[in-house]
């Protein structure tokens, strides 16, 4: 079976709306399948690996995916994808055969998250602490031991702290598994006055504008992929919460993803 983005559609049309599944012939490459949803609904969880499913998968992280296999998925992905979950990978068939599949169940949509509610308008937000709702976040501090004063010094400049909580919080990833999280600003537009600090797999570049002495006060530009500047009057983790959660913010994530999380990719 040759794979393309109109086999992807002729296939899930064959799934219906509702909770369904399909083996797949033997010599699809659940990889390449894997790779053209991915390209449609960013980067996928991981439910089961190798036979043994993720503890933490539940009704809210697509688990309802694992019930046509009754135990028998080796490899699962999964995506949120307004009222529906999808996935692929591969699972034993009644004979025991290995072999690619994909499936779809519904999905209860979440009621729209506030980008920071209770708040009054003059009331100062903790933007990360906002950050690490939306995502639910609750591991241990993945970088706490970064050395900014090393990397300040390379740079030449300090940087906001916001932009450190957030590399030392979540380490190397990307939220929603599509906005990447830059470990060390990139200096490519620096001769624009713009510092980078995160990207997306639309080519869309998260930077600095580094003007004036208090580098927390930064606020945030994006270079889109056509080359235009976009400026936003906020700082890098308020930028990150209105994109997750904002429908009509320009860059927003919302439309595509309506539960939101940080992919480790070291995990």
């Amino acid at each position: 079976m040759e794979l393309t983005q109109a086999t992807v559609n002729d296939l899930l049309a064959q799934l219906g709306p509702g909770d369904a599944s399909l083996y797949l012939p033997s010599d699809l490459d659940p990889q390449e399948l894997t790779d053209l949803l991915a390209s449609r609904y960013g980067n996928p969880r991981t439910l089961v690996l190798d036979g043994f499913v993720d503890p933490t998968a539940d009704e809210s992280t697509g688990a309802a995916l694992l019930v046509p296999f009754e135990g028998r998925a080796v490899k699962i992905r999964a995506w949120a994808f307004g009222d529906q979950w999808v996935g692929t990978g591969t699972a034993r068939d009644a004979e025991g055969t290995e072999r690619p599949v994909l499936v779809i169940a519904r999905r209860e949509v979440p009621e729209p998250l506030e980008v920071a509610p209770d708040v009054t308008p003059d009331e100062d937000v903790d933007w990360m602490q906002r950050l690490l709702q939306i995502t639910g976040w609750t591991q241990p501090a993945q970088r706490p031991d970064v050395d900014w004063a090393e990397v300040e010094s390379r740079l030449g400049t300090a940087l906001p702290s916001d932009y450190k909580r957030m590399v030392e919080t979540f380490g190397e990833g990307a939220f929603d598994g599509f906005l990447n999280l830059i470990q060390e600003p990139w200096t490519d537009f620096a001769e624009d006055g713009l510092l980078i600090w995160a990207g997306t797999e639309h080519e869309d570049l998260y930077c600095w504008r580094t003007d004036g002495d208090d580098h927390d006060r930064w606020p945030v530009v994006v270079r889109s992929s056509d080359g235009e500047n976009v400026p936003f009057d906020c700082q890098a983790a308020e930028f990150v919460c209105r994109i997750l959660v904002d429908p009509h913010h320009r860059f927003t994530l919302a439309r595509y993803f309506d539960t939101h999380w940080f992919m480790n990719y070291r995990e």
